[in-house]
This record gives structure tokens, sequence and C-alpha cells, in this order.
């Protein structure tokens, strides 16, 4: 079995989808981070079958956990302090996300306008389903 040192101070994203967590990484900027980050993938899991698990050392308060709720709103944020899960966060899917995904529709304005933001919201959290605040372009998160 596999084992990762424990953290004192951090966060550990839990319950990835397995083959995620690199994409993870890069949306949270991680990479431009300067803390340590363990990324385990395909690690084995009851529940999921294979999973992915991020650990970051120490306490970010600038993670946007929006970003990561839209990703994959089944993931687990465990906060660690003095080596001890303190607080577990789960996530959902967020109701408005700006600059995540573009629209691909070529008459919207933000084709023309390029310094708007993509702004989507949660039009069908069932089906999840965006659309485009400006032009009302369907954008569907189901891979």
């Amino acid at each position: 079995m596999l084992n990762i040192g424990g953290l004192k101070e951090g966060i550990v994203l839990d319950h990835i989808e397995a083959g995620r967590s690199m994409d993870i990484y890069y949306h949270l900027g991680l990479d431009k981070l300067d803390c340590q980050v363990a990324i385990i993938k395909n690690a084995r899991s009851n529940k999921m079958g294979r999973k992915d698990i991020i650990k970051i050392d120490g306490l970010l308060e600038n993670l946007d956990l929006q970003i990561l709720g839209y990703i994959d709103h089944n993931i687990t944020v465990n906060i660690i302090r003095n080596e001890e899960i303190v607080e577990k966060k789960r996530l959902s899917l967020p109701q408005k996300i700006t600059n995540v995904i573009k629209c691909k529709n070529p008459r919207c304005i933000t084709s023309i306008e390029q310094e708007l933001p993509h702004i989507f919201y949660l039009a069908d959290e069932k089906k999840e389903i965006y659309r485009c605040q400006y032009c009302d372009e369907r954008y569907n998160k189901k891979r």
C-alpha cells in the first residue's frame, strides 16, 4: 500500500474522479503557488473503484471552491489543522461561474467584446446544464 505522509496544516481533495487530478491542479492554479502538492492518481476506493486525491500543504484561503464544484461537485474537501480533519466540505454545482468555460456562439457579444467575462448560470441542475448570461447559449457539462 502506498503511503503519502500526513499534513500538519492543509487541504485534502478526496473522491476526485480517477484521471481528473491534473485538470483540477491547473484550474485551481496550484502550479503557480509556492506550496507542496501531492497528487495520488488511481488510488483504490471502495466507494468509487478508483479515485484521485490531491494533498495541499498549507491552508489556502483563496482556493476557489466554485471552480471545484463546477469541475466535480462530488469531491470532498477536507481541512486539516494539527494533523486532524477539522472540517469536511461537500461541494455543489455553482449557480454562476465566470471565465471557466467560454461561449462558443459566434454571435455572442463575448466573441466581439473579448474583454467581457464569460459568465454562465446554472439552468438545469439535474442535467448539469449551464447557459451563457449574454446569449443564452447552452453548455452541457456532462462528459
